[in-house]
């Protein structure tokens, strides 16, 4: 039997109109171009919706400088939900050094310009998009609720540091004047949502969800309460108390991080100027059964045809998405902020079927990229006895209480390598080595067939003293697992070779600092190639202690590179150390015996 046939969702009206509809349930938008592919959010939450029986229609990369693309819509029957897209799009369109990127990888063609005029009003995707998106959609739809969500709402919902203009900004809830904010992964949230409008409910007091109140609707709403009281609410400092003292951003963040990684229960308050913005306790993670449903509904796995060169597609699209979340932790990263510190698996069974679908795909190689996630190698694993307030897995060392399924991993590894077509099966994504380390089997399974030639790893610096502040293992790992992996190499007869990704400019990384990491690569065999600036971005615990160049554990201040000099000076240490290497390296190699023409 023929399978059917996979449409894309629909982008414009007249394609919905193809469809038969006669109005429309949810629009989202979205600052990417239109991918419908699990990897893309926009897509996984309008198949999630779709699937449970909503009209959803995408709007990507709507023009900006006026309503226009979104009245070619008519008003949202449920309501519009607006994302900046998968990266922040501050991220996309700076460096961290604040300079314009000159590519968009999830914009057509790569090109971050609509046309060779190259202005701030001509881009695919404005700055802050989901604040700019947000305000459009207000003014298109009047009588619409307005949700935010996806990674650039999730991590400015309270008061953050954006790093283009160098300053502390309010909630983009309440700047955005949106009706709610969906954080973390919103699969359960979006849905509540949807189902509480189409049955006519105020859109209160929804998990996974913040709202912007007034100070009258706030003391309204916990007067109707009675069970809301001092011991059932965390209090974070006021957006007008941080930016007095800047201080206070780091007890907010901290407050924040571990409020988080204990999946507390507890409703969140920060005053916002005239508002205040509510946060309700976290959605519910996916259980595997359900994870797997998500990355099983019909996807074309194809950019829509308006837009068909897409190289954020091309990077991903042989690699499949096995786990989600991430107990690491680390300071400089907003995953666990985002996704959450509870580590969820798919089943190999639904692993496995995904695969077969990339192998049966004309354009498909023989090479599964990637089977990964945040941390690839967090796959199966699972706490002893469910769970604690820390939910601190890896830091200062494994947790005892951390069920490794080192098994279950090699099984998967067999399963879809086992799969007709695929001839390469790879892990691309970060692997923790100090789970590796515990996981010999796997490691040397690794080594032997699963790794494309060089291992990527990352252990961000060599100092203790700044690997402390990134909440990472100490420098002594770095150095047992090359030893490790370079015996395992040696005896499977093989010559592994590593890609460090490092960090410079870190908080707390002076340029002394900067110079030994160099040395301390340079001494293990290890060519940095790969390395950048620290880069400011919203929601993690190293952009507090970069604002207000406090330790994180002490409260002390700390060395903070702020400028472009002090953190140029810190590549240029690098740098100069591997160009040193390299023509000492050229001195020393024998010549190539003349041989007459």
């Amino acid at each position: 039997m023929t399978p059917p046939t996979i449409h894309p969702l629909p982008v414009s009206w007249e394609e919905c109109k193809l469809r038969g509809w006669k109005e429309l349930d949810i629009l989202l938008v979205t600052g990417d171009a239109y991918v419908d592919h699990p990897s893309f959010g926009v897509a996984l939450i309008g198949r999630y919706l779709e699937h449970h029986g909503y009209k959803v229609a995408i709007l990507s990369q709507p023009l900006y400088t006026s309503n226009k693309d979104f009245k070619s819509f008519p008003s949202p029957k449920l309501f519009c939900g607006i994302t900046g897209g998968n990266l922040d799009s501050v991220v996309a369109n700076y460096t961290g050094n604040g300079k314009v990127r000159d590519t968009d990888a999830y914009s057509p063609g790569g090109q971050p310009w609509r046309s060779a005029e190259k202005n701030k009003n001509n881009r695919f995707r404005p700055d802050r998009a989901a604040l700019v998106y947000s305000n459009l959609a207000r003014s298109a739809f009047p009588d619409t609720p307005i949700v935010l969500g996806g990674l650039e709402a999730s991590l400015r919902r309270f008061t953050h540091y954006d790093y283009k203009q160098n300053k502390l900004r309010a909630s983009i809830l309440t700047d955005a004047k949106a009706d709610l904010l969906i954080y973390g992964m919103g699969e359960h949230a979006i849905l509540d949502i949807a189902r509480k409008r189409a049955a006519n409910k105020p859109l209160e007091n929804i998990r996974g969800c913040c709202e912007r109140l007034t100070e009258k609707q706030l003391q309204e709403r916990f007067q109707e309460d009675t069970s809301t009281t001092n011991s059932t609410l965390l209090s974070l400092p006021s957006f007008e108390e941080i930016t007095a003292d800047s201080k206070l951003f780091l007890d907010a963040e901290l407050a924040l991080d571990a409020h988080g990684r204990a999946a507390s229960e507890k409703i969140i308050l920060q005053k916002q100027q005239s508002h205040w913005v509510i946060q309700y306790p976290a959605s519910s993670p996916l259980t595997t059964r359900e994870l797997d449903a998500l990355y099983e509904l019909p996807y074309t796995r194809l950019p829509h045809p308006s837009t068909p060169d897409i190289p954020a597609l091309r990077m991903i699209k042989d690699s499949v998405t096995i786990v989600r979340g991430c107990s690491g932790n680390c300071s400089f990263c907003a995953i666990t902020r985002h996704q959450g510190a509870t580590v969820q698996s798919r089943s190999i069974e639904s692993i496995t079927d995904e695969c077969k679908t990339l192998a049966a795909m004309d354009d498909f190689k023989g090479t599964i990229s990637d089977l990964g996630g945040p941390t690839a190698n967090l796959y199966g694993t699972s706490c002893a006895i469910g769970g604690c307030k820390k939910q601190d897995c890896l830091y200062p060392k494994l947790c005892k209480h951390l069920v490794i399924d080192e098994k279950r991993f090699i099984k998967l590894l067999d399963k879809v390598a086992s799969i007709e077509n695929i001839r390469h099966v790879f892990i691309s994504s970060g692997l923790r080595m100090e789970l590796l380390l515990r996981t010999p089997s796997l490691l040397q399974k690794l080594i032997k067939k699963h790794i494309p030639g060089v291992m990527k790893i990352a252990p961000e610096h060599s100092s203790d003293e700044v690997l402390r502040l990134m909440h990472k293992e100490p420098h002594n790992l770095l150095k047992r697992f090359i030893n490790h992996c370079e015996s395992l190499s040696k005896n499977a007869g093989k010559q592994l070779k590593f890609v460090p990704y490092v960090i410079s400019s870190h908080p707390g990384c002076t340029d002394k600092h900067a110079q030994e990491m160099a040395d301390d690569m340079a001494k293990l065999g290890m060519q940095i190639s790969k390395f950048q600036d620290f880069t400011p971005t919203p929601g993690t615990i190293s952009t507090a202690m970069y604002v207000t160049g406090l330790d994180r554990d002490s409260k002390k201040p700390i060395y903070v590179a702020r400028d472009a000099n002090m953190r140029r000076t810190q590549r240029d240490l690098i740098e100069r150390r591997f160009r040193q290497k390299n023509q000492k390296s050229s001195l020393t190699r024998k010549p190539k015996p003349y041989r007459k023409k």
